[in-house]
C-alpha cells in the first residue's frame, strides 16, 4: 500500500506563517537558522517560539549550515525542533551524526544531498546509513554565487529529477525516507512526484510571492501533491 507523499514547507518566517502551513494540512515545517546565502533565514530566538506552537502531530526541522556536530547540538538545544536538517557536509560525518544522536536521541536526523551530478548517488550511498532520511536539493555547496558564496538551499531551482529518482529507487534506500527540493511549484510538483517518487516534498521559494507565504501557492501545492 502506497502512502500519501508528505508535504513540507520551508522558510517559515512567523507562528502566523506556522499555522497557515498547518491549517493547509502540511506534515512539516522548516526553520532556517544563519545560512551562508538563500531565503528565510530567522533568529534562533525566533526559531524556538515557532516551534514551541506547532502541534506534535508536525515535524519541525531545523535547518542548519553548522557542519560541526557539537555546534548542531547547541543549536538544537537552543530551538527545540525535533528534527534537524544538515544542509551542507558534515566535516566528521559519521562521528557527528553519532553527536547528534548521543545528545539527542528523539531528535530525527535529515541530511541534504545537492544533486549536482551523479557525484550525488555515491553521496547518497555512503550517508543514507547513518542518518533518518535524506533530502534531495538544488544547491551548489562546491561552487558559490557572484559574491563568493555557497548555495546550501532556497534556489528556486529545480535539479535533474532522474538522478533523484536513482537515488529513491535504490533498494538502499527501501527503509531510508528520502525527500526532494529544489524549484518545486504548484505546476511542477505533480511531475516531479511521479518522475522522483519521494516520500516527501519540499518548498520554499514556490508558494511565496514577494518573500511571503502566500495562501494560495500554499493550498494549490497542497492540492497538487495530493492530486499526484
Amino acid at each position: 500500500m502506497s502512502h500519501p507523499t508528505r508535504i513540507k514547507i520551508c522558510c517559515i518566517a512567523s507562528p502566523d506563517e506556522a499555522r497557515m502551513a498547518i491549517d493547509a494540512g502540511v506534515d512539516a515545517i522548516g526553520l532556517v537558522s544563519r545560512m551562508p546565502s538563500g531565503p528565510g533565514p530567522i533568529p534562533l530566538e525566533r526559531i524556538a517560539e515557532i516551534a514551541r506552537g506547532v502541534p506534535t502531530s508536525v515535524e519541525t526541522f531545523l535547518l542548519t549550515c553548522e557542519t560541526i556536530g557539537a555546534k548542531v547540538v547547541e543549536q538544537l538545544e537552543a530551538t527545540g525542533c525535533n528534527t534537524v536538517q544538515l544542509c551542507d557536509a558534515m566535516a566528521e560525518e559519521t562521528d557527528a551524526y553519532a553527536t547528534i544522536r548521543a545528545a539527542h536521541p528523539s531528535v530525527r536526523v535529515v541530511q541534504v544531498i545537492h544533486v549536482e551530478d551523479e557525484l550525488a548517488l555515491d553521496e547518497a550511498f555512503r550517508i543514507g546509513p547513518h542518518v533518518d532520511a535524506l533530502l534531495l536539493d538544488s544547491g551548489r555547496p562546491r561552487a558559490s554565487t557572484k559574491g563568493g558564496v555557497k548555495e546550501l538551499g532556497g534556489t528556486g531551482r529545480p535539479h535533474d529529477w532522474t538522478l533523484s529518482r536513482r537515488i529513491v529507487g535504490a533498494e538502499a534506500f527501501a527503509h531510508v525516507p528520502v525527500w526532494l527540493a529544489g524549484g518545486l511549484t504548484p505546476a511542477n510538483v505533480g511531475e516531479a512526484i511521479r518522475t522522483a517518487t519521494p516520500h516527501g516534498v519540499d518548498v520554499c521559494t514556490g508558494v511565496r510571492t514577494d518573500g511571503k507565504l502566500d495562501p494560495e501557492k500554499l493550498n494549490a501545492f497542497v492540492a497538487a501533491v495530493r492530486g499526484a
